[in-house]
């Protein structure tokens, strides 16, 4: 969301109050001090932001923010107000776990829709999980209920290498979202940055030879189980966002 955020230029519309929301003895403030004095004290809380993004062919709302600690169906209500004020069609909810995948592969993302005639047009696989919900299963479930299509992509970042931030699992929802919306997004120096972020658990996997083996399994775990898919429906997704930065480069 931030990435985007810079890379359209969008405006703030509007933050949700903290205050019946968040333990801030659990989620604290966050404190700003130079040169000895305090510039800026920033609170836990769910920011709004509009653009209009140059060849998107609509306006986005940007939605940025932290899991509430307490009254989450009272603060999915405000988030589906505010939706329907602004004048949201479509909802796509953005998160990540862990999992047993290895940082060598493309990260692995799910998509669930809200209902199965969402899911077929756009195109998502079967998704089975039956267990706890955070707070973008339960906004899912809130826009469902309010009769607001959502759909929400999941990330799954190595677990072994969990500390924030993973630019590969950004570049891979954002792939997620551009596949979903059927145009190219700006992906800025993401690429990059996954690329070296790769280079440099590989560097800490070659140092730990107990790592290198556990990496070796998942890899090899992971090609097996993606075989089949290797030549049908992934190739088909990689040459259609191919084509699609290619029409959006031949129009600038």
């Amino acid at each position: 969301m931030t990435h985007l955020g810079a890379s359209w230029d969008a405006t703030a519309v509007g933050e949700i109050d903290p205050e019946d929301y968040y333990d801030f003895q659990v989620t604290r403030p966050v404190v700003e001090v130079a040169g000895g004095r305090t510039r800026r004290l920033t609170w836990p809380t769910t920011r709004l932001a509009v653009a209009s993004p140059a060849g998107l062919g609509r306006d986005v709302v940007l939605v940025h923010g932290i899991e509430p600690n307490m009254r989450w169906r009272a603060f999915t209500a405000e988030l589906v107000d505010a939706f329907r004020r602004l004048g949201a069609d479509l909802v796509i909810l953005l998160g990540a776990l862990l999992a047993d995948s290895p940082h060598t592969r493309p990260v692995p993302v799910t998509v669930a829709a809200s209902d199965e005639a969402l899911a077929g047009a756009l195109r998502t696989g079967q998704v089975d999980y039956q267990g706890p919900a955070g707070i973008v299963g339960v906004l899912q479930d809130a826009c469902a209920r309010a009769g607001l299509p959502a759909v929400s992509l999941w990330a799954a970042v190595p677990h072994y290498v969990a500390q924030p931030p993973s630019p590969k699992a950004t570049l891979a929802l954002l792939r997620g979202v551009e596949d979903l919306l059927d145009a190219p997004l700006p992906l800025g120096d993401l690429p990059d940055e996954a690329r070296a972020w790769e280079r440099g658990v590989d560097e800490l996997a070659q140092q730990d030879s107990e790592v290198a083996d556990y990496v070796r399994a998942l890899e090899e775990a992971k090609d097996a189980a993606d075989l089949p898919e290797a030549s049908g429906d992934a190739i088909a997704r990689e040459f259609e966002r191919y084509l699609r930065r290619r029409g959006e480069q031949g129009g600038r």
